[in-house]
């Protein structure tokens, strides 16, 4: 069996490379401590599902056989979406379930997404996780497999409070995942005339990386868009729980920019809901929530970590910059990719207003897309914290996650990524000028603390 690393436990899942940091062996007797979890917060039964990775029935297999020794119940869904994993723990009144699957990572890698209680587990309780995986001391049991196919509940659920107002025309690129299939054939359903894109499951992930909110994965969907005259493009990631948009002239809609037309349909009916969105984005989303009626707040990246900030704070609406978002409003407050795009296409069926004009009314601001610099795994963490000590003692931070600091004309944020040895950064400016002397300050200090860490 492969070593325990705790380094692959991290702040939302579980995920590492295929036969380097696990066999199935190891998976199994991740599925042991998993079930020794459930079954000590008197879960007995499991839901279980996994993504188009080439490796992953057999995960899912070995997942299954753990959770079974370790006395749980388990209720097969096989190849699906990771949203309909949360549709049927929710539906079908689960309190745990595992989904194996490494969302957008490459080929090469695969993981777990743990569910537990009303949510996907996060930090300490992934840690404890990996503290029973680790000492062994699993409880034991019998328990049965069965298998359910929820993915034709799970469409017709999504499509029961949904209704176009007229017919659109839209490109969807499912990336070669688990959901361009069943998306494909729910946006059909819904009325809506739809020009596939590789939306054929495949593990190999062939045509592009799984990112939708990627621009450079995202270019054949740009040209579709424009060349079909579609009013819009989906993008879906790997496993189905991220968003991507396109308007109709091929250009890329950043995240934060999508929760706000959200956010303004919502707050149409229901003024004063709160909107909760990540350190990621702009200013201006939480500007515009507020101007709209309702009450914006700033929260950690991560989706447990926003799901668990959803259920906190009642809040009707969640989203982030990376395409998670999360619909509590006529919905179960989980992110899902393909429910996020039936509202969109909903709202875009409401108006003659083009996706392209929605934001008109915006200050023009400069800004950067999400960037990933690497840093070596061991300093990640501590760079970001000495880089706060530092820009605290000049300017305004904010330290929900990372350091979101405050400049004249504009703001950067600086945070550990939480699933590759990288720190993520972006940058908005009221001017190209001001964009480029943040950017650059923020960047020789990064440069000059590491090499200090490293000497």
């Amino acid at each position: 069996m492969k070593e325990i690393r705790k380094e692959i436990f991290r702040a939302y899942d579980i995920r590492g490379v295929v036969d380097q940091d696990f066999d199935e062996e190891w998976v199994e007797r991740l599925g042991r401590a998993c079930g020794t979890w459930f079954r000590a917060k008197g879960w007995d039964r499991a839901v279980l599902g996994h993504d188009c990775r080439h490796s992953s029935p057999a995960y899912q297999q070995a997942v299954g056989r753990g959770l079974n020794k370790s006395g749980v119940d388990v209720l097969f869904l096989n190849l699906i979406p990771t949203p309909a994993l949360y549709f049927a723990a929710k539906k079908l009144g689960y309190k745990a379930g595992v989904m194996i699957t490494a969302s957008h990572n490459p080929p090469e890698f695969n993981g777990f997404k743990v569910w537990g209680g009303e949510t996907t587990i996060h930090t300490d309780d992934i840690q404890e996780i990996y503290n029973i995986m680790e000492s062994g001391d699993f409880i034991d049991g019998s328990g049965m497999a069965s298998y359910h196919n929820i993915v034709p509940y799970y469409i017709e659920d999504l499509l029961s409070g949904i209704k176009l107002k007229r017919p659109l025309k839209v490109v969807l690129d499912g990336g070669n995942g688990a959901g361009g299939h069943i998306a494909l054939e729910m946006l059909r359903q819904a009325g809506a005339e739809v020009v596939p894109q590789y939306c054929e499951p495949d593990g190999d992930f062939p045509n592009h990386h799984p990112d939708p909110v990627v621009a450079e994965y995202m270019g054949d969907l740009f040209k579709a868009v424009v060349e079909h005259g579609a009013e819009v493009g989906i993008g879906l990631d790997g496993d189905a729980d991220r968003i991507g948009a396109v308007d109709e002239l091929g250009n890329l809609v950043p995240g934060d920019r999508l929760v706000a037309l959200y956010a303004r349909e919502m707050l149409e009916r229901k003024p004063g809901e709160t909107v909760v969105a990540d350190v990621k984005c702009s200013h201006l989303l939480f500007d515009d929530i507020s101007k709209h009626g309702g009450e914006p707040l700033m929260a950690r990246t991560g989706h447990s970590v926003m799901k668990a900030k959803m259920i906190e704070t009642g809040a009707g609406l969640g989203g982030e910059m990376s395409g998670h978002i999360f619909f509590s409003d006529r919905f179960y407050g989980f992110d899902d990719g393909l429910y996020s795009a039936l509202r969109l296409l909903e709202i875009l069926s409401a108006t003659e207003v083009p996706l392209s004009k929605m934001w008109d009314e915006w200050p023009r601001t400069f800004f950067t897309p999400e960037l990933r610099v690497e840093y070596p795994e061991e300093i990640k963490f501590k760079l970001v914290e000495n880089a706060a000590q530092e820009l605290a003692k000049d300017y305004e931070v904010i330290s929900i996650d990372g350091v979101r600091v405050v400049f004249e004309g504009g703001w950067a944020l600086v945070r550990a990524s939480n699933t590759q040895a990288a720190l993520t950064l972006r940058f908005e400016a009221s001017s190209q000028e001001q964009l480029s002397e943040i950017k650059n300050t923020v960047e020789a200090l990064l440069e000059r603390l590491a090499a200090e860490l490293c000497s």
